[in-house]
């Protein structure tokens, strides 16, 4: 007997998981469908926790990693953002085209996500998910599986491949009903979140900052938006100051992608001729932060960041530090010492990029 694909978009969450076990569950092939965000692709940071998800429901996981084709859909989103820098309806959108081919490459029947009617005010409203199916090119090929019983049947359903009484009809922000089913069926999900990192009111106001001042921003620009402390200068010049290890081998890594290898380690060498200017700050003769400069600094920008990396380090309080500052300054290869003292608090807010202004 043959036994028909469907691919399910998968977060791990519990509408997803969910999704993934009914069709499971009706002697489907399931294979789970991750995009991951440009904040963590190219740089090793691979989903472990829904890989476990996707192997406690006994289904294959397949990762889909966004990168420049992302920039050209958030630069300018035909529905516009919500309270912060999530496009949520042009995002799901753009998702569900890369979802589309996929299904073709893999020979599957429909697509299936966990989408809710009515559980998000701007993605999930009845209409909304009737225009997403429509402008995705996936008109009764979009099967959501806990709203079923409330929308038009799909062609699997019609076609008897999936059994739309053994689908759900839940709609509304209420997660009461999705959290009984998994108790009953002892399903492992994540807990629920706030959304995508892009829905956070922090990245929203870097994200406006970042689209400002530089509206043909890079990848590598875009990326950085998720990590560190952000300052701006002036119009050409921003500074990003890690918060901790970690940090400062996620931004060396996606300074290196820049640098088209990978990881742009202190002491590496500088970035070729094609690739921006970034510039890196660190301690010479101690652990603590990385720091990257992004555009055309001046020397009064040069100390700011290099004061800042000492601000933020264990020697905040010392007389002096020397920072090593490396990369290109306006196309010239520099490679120096600046001895400086820390930053001053007041002078560190007034050029902060957050929510809310000093």
């Amino acid at each position: 007997m043959q036994r028909h694909k469907i691919i399910v978009m998968f977060s791990g969450g519990l509408d997803s998981t969910i999704a993934v076990h009914l069709l499971k569950s009706q002697g489907l092939d399931v294979k789970a469908l991750h995009f991951l965000l440009p904040f963590y692709s190219g740089i090793g940071k691979h989903p472990g926790k829904i890989a476990e998800y996707a192997d406690a429901l006994g289904v294959p996981l397949r990762v889909e990693e966004e990168g420049e084709e992302y920039l050209d859909m958030i630069r300018d989103p035909l529905f516009g953002f919500g309270k912060n820098a999530n496009p949520c309806v042009d995002c799901r959108i753009h998702r569900l085209k890369k979802a589309a081919r996929i299904i073709e490459e893999e020979g599957a029947v429909c697509l299936a996500t966990g989408e809710v009617a009515g559980q998000r005010p701007m993605s999930q409203k009845l209409p909304t998910l009737m225009k997403v199916e429509k402008l995705s090119g996936l008109t009764g090929r979009l099967l959501r599986p806990l709203s079923a019983k409330l929308l038009p049947p799909t062609g699997a359903e019609s076609a008897g491949i999936v059994n739309r009484e053994k689908l759900l009809g839940i709609s509304g922000r209420s997660r009461a009903a999705q959290l009984a089913y998994a108790k009953e069926h002892s399903l492992a999900h994540s807990a629920p979140a706030g959304g995508c990192l892009l829905t956070n009111i922090e990245t929203g106001a870097r994200f406006s900052d970042l689209a400002e001042n530089s509206p043909n921003f890079s990848l590598v620009d875009f990326k950085l938006i998720a990590y560190g402390r952000h300052f701006r200068r002036s119009r050409n010049y921003r500074v990003i100051v890690s918060r901790n290890g970690d940090e400062n081998e996620t931004i060396e890594k996606i300074c290196g992608l820049a640098a088209g290898g990978g990881a742009l380690a202190r002491g590496a060498p500088t970035q070729n001729e094609s690739t921006p200017n970034i510039i890196q700050f660190y301690l010479r003769d101690a652990t603590g932060p990385l720091a990257v400069g992004l555009g055309k600094p001046d020397e009064i920008d040069l100390h700011f960041s290099a004061a800042a990396v000492v601000r933020f380090s264990k020697m905040r309080n010392s007389a002096g530090a020397a920072v090593v500052v490396r990369g290109k300054v306006n196309g010239e290869t520099v490679d120096r010492v600046i001895e400086t003292a820390a930053a001053d608090d007041d002078e560190l807010a007034g050029h902060r990029v957050c929510s809310v202004r000093p």
